[in-house]
């Protein structure tokens, strides 16, 4: 046995410490871009600070929290070395969660982990989320990064987050609130978001011999521009539309699909009907069908098909709410509408053909 001459230490090991503190330096500029007046302190600290002072003004105040990944769309950023828009899926998959049952998004913490730290990749992914994290209106109060030698490739990462938001007890959100005879309005994904990346690598990869820098025509761009498409983060526009409109619900459009996801915030004795003849889905999806030779109920499970955010609202709403989206930007229209259940046992059904 050769004798070792010199002693182990944790960079022989192969974690890198002052790679790890130069990317701490790197992201700092982009986290203090996040920060609301409630913020105490600033990033290296052991937790991040909230003045909880400031809900006061609530009479009954709830804490809403989520926490979730970006799942299989951080291999795509890994082949493409794009790190600057994954961190917008994060908190689009985070704080749009939150904002279904009404609640303002707070503050956000993240995870990175890494085989090896680069820290301008490192400070990139940061860049992200923070970017996402003044679209949701949240702070970005700390996080942590993790290097796994041996456990990671020196080019592998994943992240995940977490994040909290309050709401008034009186103006909760959700299934209590939905009456026979309410619209249900769609507003537009930005493309496949974050969900389904497991069956469209799958698909157009191994299936169709198809290369993230080709050209694809009915994309109008190369299909890794398309797969990395950042998930557009509804938080505000919702927290608008509850100012403008009354509104009973809101359905986030993630894993599961969109009749899945629309159950879940359905009373038992109500059922949702969704017509598809109200939209066209996206090239993007069509492409997944085709390639893969993928059913149309497979489809739907998996995928958003499209629609990103639903919210159900009054009939007597419905002008209101869609000029107020409308304003924003966000393209959105009248999808179907809530009924007594009588003898379906679904909580929510797509309807029609979608449109050509």
């Amino acid at each position: 046995m050769t004798e070792k001459t010199t002693g182990a230490s944790y960079a022989a090991a192969g974690v890198d410490i002052e790679a790890g503190d130069r990317a701490v330096e790197l992201m700092k500029e982009w986290v203090k871009k996040t920060q609301r007046p409630e913020v105490l302190g600033g990033l290296g600290g052991f937790a991040g600070l909230f003045d909880a002072s400031a809900l006061k003004r609530y009479e009954r105040p709830l804490l809403a929290s989520a926490t979730d990944g970006v799942g299989t769309k951080v291999d795509i950023a890994r082949q493409l070395g794009v790190y600057d828009t994954i961190g917008h899926d994060l908190v689009a998959m985070v704080m749009d969660d939150i904002v279904v049952c009404g609640a303002e998004p707070l503050f956000m913490t993240d995870y990175i982990c890494v085989g090896k730290v680069h820290p301008e990749r490192v400070a990139a992914i940061v860049k992200g989320i923070a970017e996402g994290c003044v679209l949701a209106g949240c702070a970005l109060v700390g996080g942590e990064t993790a290097e796994h030698p041996g456990l990671l490739g020196p080019d592998d990462f994943d992240v995940a987050g977490a994040g909290t938001g309050v709401v008034e007890h009186d103006r909760l959100l959700g299934a209590d609130r939905i009456r026979t005879g309410d619209a249900v309005i769609a507003m537009a994904s930005s493309g496949l978001h974050s969900n389904g990346y497991s069956l469209v690598r799958h698909v157009l990869f191994d299936r169709a011999g198809m290369s993230l820098e080709q050209e694809v025509a009915e994309l109008g761009r190369t299909l890794g521009e398309e797969l990395l498409e950042p998930t557009r983060i509804y938080s505000l526009d919702c927290l608008a539309l509850t100012r403008t409109a009354e509104v009973h619900a809101f359905s986030h459009i993630t894993g599961g699909g969109l009749a899945a996801n629309l159950a879940r915030v359905i009373p038992d004795h109500l059922h949702a009907t969704v017509d598809r003849t109200t939209w066209s889905p996206g090239a993007v999806f069509d492409l997944v069908g085709k390639a893969g030779r993928v059913e149309q109920p497979e489809l739907e499970k998996t995928l958003n098909m499209g629609v990103g955010m639903m919210a159900v609202v009054p009939a007597e709403s419905v002008d209101v709410a869609l000029t107020a989206l409308a304003d924003r930007g966000v393209d959105a229209w009248v999808a179907g509408e809530i009924l007594d259940r009588g003898d379906r046992t679904e909580g929510a059904t797509l309807t029609g053909a979608y449109a050509s």
